[in-house]
């Protein structure tokens, strides 16, 4: 990893930094940003932009303490059914997306490896995945000794190209899993009716997206199973943590039975007293604080939102600057703020060089997700006994030589910057001191791409 790249947990954890006139033409809903001078960049010993530093994350609120304690004096930390505090987690979080149930698990990755095993994903398939998202949703692919193949990305939005899935289905295609990555939800609808006509089913990693909309309903509720995670950095957080979702409640019920050991749960009792099946469980401890945190998640949410608005309103003045497209009637929810750079209007600075003086001025970034596809994860899966086992060597062959089509994906590793979004959380003041740095930097960029 480069000096000046950050993956994007670290980038989360280390997002605390430590100015310029603003003018606007209009109302503060359309900020136009201009001027005649531009200061100084910090990065060649000019004043920051921003000073304040930003808040930091995980928060934690005292009056969450009582009620944990509770559950901690009770001795009873461990659920197997779902009942009691972990239970009313479920409960709420169902409501508050509008799911038929939930199921809590350990962590977002044994949520997508619940889901994937709840919709008979088994070895010897092909499942088609997004490539611009975290490790973990192609590990639980390998995990299933089946194969991730990748749809393209679309640049525009950096989320799966509905017009790139229908050439990767062949007859061991046995599901879609579409990624609302950064908290943008994709565009569903073809998806589905992708997966529709090929009788396929489609699982959402909406690992990062607690809350997102997409034509009126929240991610976790548009497929046939949806997955979340409420890791450290997540927006609802427990540590570690994860669930699936879904309006299917045999399905539901199903993931339960296979997170709890394979003890038959509702409507799906299985072969006998237990069915495959893992331990895949939350605690009572953490159900608790997640179900305190339902409160904050809310208000921090439309926080995020509407300074992501006021972001998205002034970075459209600034050539060079573009800010993703969501698809037509959804919401984001702002996981990281992520926009495309293009250096050919920043006279050639490299985006590192751009991210430094961002830095500079008091703007954290980071670069994003690279081309992992060609970290050596799949070379390493596909030259094992098992996968040689279950697939021709032409097809493995052909799948290794498929990464270098993911021209979109490859364009977005390139170009795409993000935001985290603590820096959604401050005031209207310090969204405008992004834009600000990010005007200054592109106002100085010639003298920076020579100097910086």
């Amino acid at each position: 990893m480069k000096k000046d790249d950050l993956t994007r947990r670290d980038f989360v954890r280390t997002t605390v930094a430590g100015s310029a006139a603003l003018t606007w033409l209009g109302t503060g809903a359309s900020p136009m940003v201009f001027a005649a001078d531009a200061d100084k960049p910090a990065l060649l010993g000019g004043t920051p932009v921003h000073t304040g530093g930003w808040p930091g994350w995980p928060q934690w609120n005292e009056s969450w303490e009582p009620q944990i304690v509770d559950v901690l004096r009770s001795g009873r930390w461990s659920t197997g059914g779902g009942s009691g505090p972990l239970g009313d987690f479920e409960e709420a979080y169902a409501k508050l997306l509008g799911a038929k149930d939930c199921v809590a698990t350990a962590s977002g990755t044994t949520a997508l490896l619940t889901a994937l095993h709840t919709l008979g994903v088994d070895a010897g398939d092909e499942v088609i995945i997004s490539p611009y998202t975290f490790i973990a949703t192609y590990n639980v692919v390998l995990a299933h000794k089946a194969l991730p193949v990748f749809a393209d990305t679309d640049p525009a939005t950096l989320t799966m190209d509905p017009a790139s899935i229908e050439s990767r289905i062949t007859d061991r295609t046995r599901a879609i899993v579409p990624v609302h990555i950064y908290g943008m939800p994709c565009a569903m609808d073809p998806i589905n009716a992708i997966a529709k006509k090929h009788n396929l089913v489609v699982v959402e990693d909406a690992c990062q997206a607690w809350l997102a909309e997409y034509h009126g309903r929240k991610c976790g509720t548009l497929a046939e199973l949806g997955c979340f995670s409420f890791q450290n950095s997540k927006h609802l957080p427990s540590g570690e943590g994860g669930a699936v979702t879904g309006t299917r409640q045999k399905l539901l019920d199903r993931a339960r039975s296979y997170h709890n050991c394979g003890r038959g749960y509702g409507t799906f009792k299985g072969s006998g007293s237990f069915s495959h099946g893992l331990n895949y469980r939350m605690t009572h401890y953490q159900g608790i604080l997640l179900k305190q945190e339902i409160e904050k998640l809310v208000t921090d949410t439309e926080r995020r939102r509407r300074n992501a608005d006021r972001l998205t309103a002034g970075l459209k003045q600034i050539p060079g600057v573009e800010p993703v497209r969501l698809p037509e009637d959804s919401r984001a929810v702002w996981h990281l703020y992520a926009f495309r750079y293009n250096r050919d209007e920043f006279h050639g600075l490299s985006r590192a060089k751009f991210q430094r003086a961002l830095r500079a001025e008091g703007i954290p970034s980071s670069s994003g997700y690279h081309e992992q596809y060609y970290d050596g994860l799949f070379d390493e899966a596909i030259n094992t006994r098992g996968f040689q086992r279950l697939f021709p060597a032409e097809r493995l062959s052909a799948y290794r030589a498929s990464f270098a089509e993911l021209k979109g994906n490859k364009q977005v590793c390139e170009t795409t910057i993000g935001l985290s979004q603590t820096l959604l959380l401050g005031a209207p003041s310090d969204t405008d001191h992004i834009i600000e740095a990010i005007r200054k930097t592109q106002a100085n960029s010639a003298l920076l791409a020579k100097t910086a």
